[in-house]
């Protein structure tokens, strides 16, 4: 079965929270320690800990980066960093890393997301942008070790339905700035990321914390039904006057059986018109599938065999409509068991539109396709063959996987 990372925000997001709560759900802290230990080699020297604590009476996880020299920590409430770098000096620091090239590749897609942000709050390139307190060795391991930690649980979708953060100001290299700073709520428009407010006084999701959260993020909603594996929470330092922290899950999506009922009639002298009306008086009413077959009756009599599956609350509204616009008089009942996909819509954005697509999976096994009405809506605004549309959907899968 596929694994979901569910990142849980209603007391915030930083990236050494996020690192904590990853270490909680099992990740492996020895694949952390080689990435740190080489990443370390590269600077001034820091050094990190990892420990058990509690936060209002919540137990959890710690991780803490200890800086050496000048630079001092951030995430947590300090932002007075001298080392600015720009995106090409963190590429080059994130290639020197001991890593795997997915988490590689994920660690650079975080700090693109910041550097997008941070971009568009100062009307500069991304290639221009000044990473102040983000480019400092406690955030480049907290985006390092998120990366890492991910990789080593194989999680395949994330969840993150809303990140809460609170309100007031921040001091920050740029001086007084209001919470959501604007790195972050740029992140949050351009990544689709719902955010709450709530009554305390600064910062509880940082620009780390929520580009790491949009770059794992996948998928909008939990699934409908799903079985929790594991439970991780990653500790926050500063004190809000409640409990900080982040919570993690590690869920199962659980596509159990479904039941519902089958309904059926054979259908001798109705004529074609009566059964088209028939079946969109059914849909209309809410019927899950309807489908007809040929058979051949008693007396020899060619007819055909109804069938509709509905919801066990719709069973008397479906009968009422089968026998009123049909000749029939008697019909068949009996539930049934169905195992569903997991389905989700999503939006592919092609060089001449937009096409959306369901993704379903069970288990190991997943596809993606468009949806007709779709593509034809496409089709008649730019004139091109769904055929084509079609084809340029299934190339862009290929080489985008949504």
């Amino acid at each position: 079965m596929s694994k979901i990372l569910y990142l849980e925000g209603s007391c915030g997001i930083s990236g050494d929270m996020t690192v904590a709560a990853l270490l909680d759900l099992g990740a492996s802290q020895a694949k952390l320690e080689t990435a740190l230990q080489s990443l370390a080699a590269q600077g001034d020297g820091f050094s990190w800990s990892v420990s058990r604590k509690n936060t209002y009476s919540i137990a959890g996880c710690d991780f803490d980066v200890h800086l050496h020299h000048h630079e001092q920590p951030h995430e947590e409430g300090y932002h007075h960093h001298h080392h600015h770098r720009h995106l090409a000096d963190v590429e080059q620091i994130i290639a020197r890393t001991e890593m795997p090239e997915r988490a590689r590749a994920l660690a650079l897609r975080i700090f693109t997301i910041v550097a997008e942000a941070e971009a568009r709050a100062h009307g500069c390139t991304v290639s221009e942008v000044h990473f102040h307190e983000i480019g400092a060795w406690d955030s480049l391991a907290d985006i390092i070790g998120a990366a890492v930690l991910v990789g080593d649980l194989e999680i395949e979708d994330c969840v993150v339905t809303a990140l809460t953060d609170g309100e007031g100001t921040v001091q920050c290299q740029h001086g007084e700035l209001p919470v959501p700073v604007p790195a972050v709520l740029n992140i949050a428009q351009a990544h689709a990321i719902p955010l709450r407010r709530c009554a305390v006084h600064g910062e509880m999701v940082t620009p780390t914390g929520i580009a790491i959260a949009a770059a794992l993020r996948t998928i909008p909603t939990l699934p409908e039904q799903y079985r929790v594996l594991q439970t991780g929470i990653g500790l926050g330092k500063r004190d809000f006057g409640r409990a900080n922290f982040l919570r993690a899950m590690l869920l199962e999506p659980d596509a159990a059986p479904e039941q519902i009922i089958e309904v059926a009639a054979n259908i001798d002298d109705s004529t074609p018109e009566e059964l088209g009306f028939l079946m969109e008086e059914l849909f209309r009413i809410g019927a899950r599938d309807v489908w007809f077959t040929p058979c051949v009756m008693k007396k020899n009599r060619p007819a055909t065999v109804l069938n509709v599956l509905v919801d066990a609350a719709l069973l008397g509204a479906a009968e009422d409509t089968i026998l009123l616009h049909s000749s029939t008089i008697g019909l068949r009942r009996h539930p049934v068991q169905r195992t569903t996909m997991l389905r989700d819509m999503r939006e592919l954005r092609l060089p001449y539109g937009t096409v959306r697509v369901k993704c379903v999976s069970h288990g190991s096994i997943s596809h993606c396709y468009p949806e007709y009405e779709s593509l034809r809506a496409l089709a008649i605004a730019t004139g091109r063959s769904l055929r084509s549309i079609r084809e340029d959907v299934a190339a862009t899968l290929v080489s985008h996987p949504l």
